[in-house]
């Protein structure tokens, strides 16, 4: 299982990230704190809230979604 803490500033980024999210087969999850989200759902990764540090795990391997990732990274 991946780990990767992002920061998600406004809806275009959201939007961005669910995209790269929904291209996936495998499973992910974002969440904060306690709440977890499937992140391929735009209105739950919006519902967590934006400017906040985010953890997404993940268990597979896709470039373009990694490269996703990497843009919104803070660690």
């Amino acid at each position: 299982m991946n780990e990767r803490i992002i920061k998600l500033t406004d809806a275009e980024e959201v939007q961005d990230f669910v995209r790269a999210a929904g291209n996936c087969d495998f499973d992910i999850d974002i969440s904060y704190q306690r709440i977890v989200i499937d992140a391929k759902s735009i209105l739950g990764v919006m519902g967590l809230g934006m400017s906040k540090e985010l953890t997404v795990k993940y268990g597979g391997e896709d470039l373009e979604f990694e490269n996703v990732l990497s843009k919104y990274s803070v660690a």
